[in-house]
């Protein structure tokens, strides 16, 4: 009797975690919509950001083409906190933190060695089907830069 309560106990308790994830906007597939976005140059292009459950963590993995064509691949995995959480697979940053301003709001910071190099907001639209990430910040060299990119839901 005690296997099938803590069983049943589990069931539950995944499946509202599961239902707490689907429940957020963010959440599923974006494709960069190149034709409404405004993209520095040090942005890839045609990427994809997925946004996916990882236990009790949010991952989001970006695809894209970087600016000589080659295929470009980053993931970041943690919560909507405010909290650092390492980044792989960027050249441009290490860490990431992703706040949670409202239901279709996020205030992300980009950070490399330590210095915050980005900020930006993510913001979802009321119907879900497309997202628009506006961005400040320095490039590599030092130089500001700023973006605004439009992402439709897959």
């Amino acid at each position: 009797m005690k296997a099938r309560t803590i069983l049943a106990s589990l069931a539950v308790l995944f499946a509202g975690v599961g239902l707490a994830f689907a429940a957020d906007v963010q959440m599923g597939t974006w494709k960069l919509n190149e034709a409404k976005s405004k993209l520095s140059s040090w942005l890839p292009s045609g990427h994809t950001v997925v946004y996916s459950a990882a236990g009790d963590n949010i991952k989001i993995t970006v695809d894209g083409v970087d600016k000589e064509g080659k295929p470009t691949h980053n993931e970041w995995t943690g919560k909507f906190d405010g909290k650092d959480y390492p980044v792989t697979g960027d050249p441009n940053s290490d860490a990431r933190s992703y706040k949670k301003v409202d239901d279709h709001t996020l205030k992300v910071t980009v950070k490399k060695g330590g210095k915050v190099t980005v900020t930006g907001r993510i913001v979802v639209a009321d119907d879900g089907k497309s997202r628009t990430v506006s961005n400040s910040g320095t490039d590599s060299s030092g130089k500001k830069v700023s973006s605004t990119a439009v992402y439709d839901k897959e």
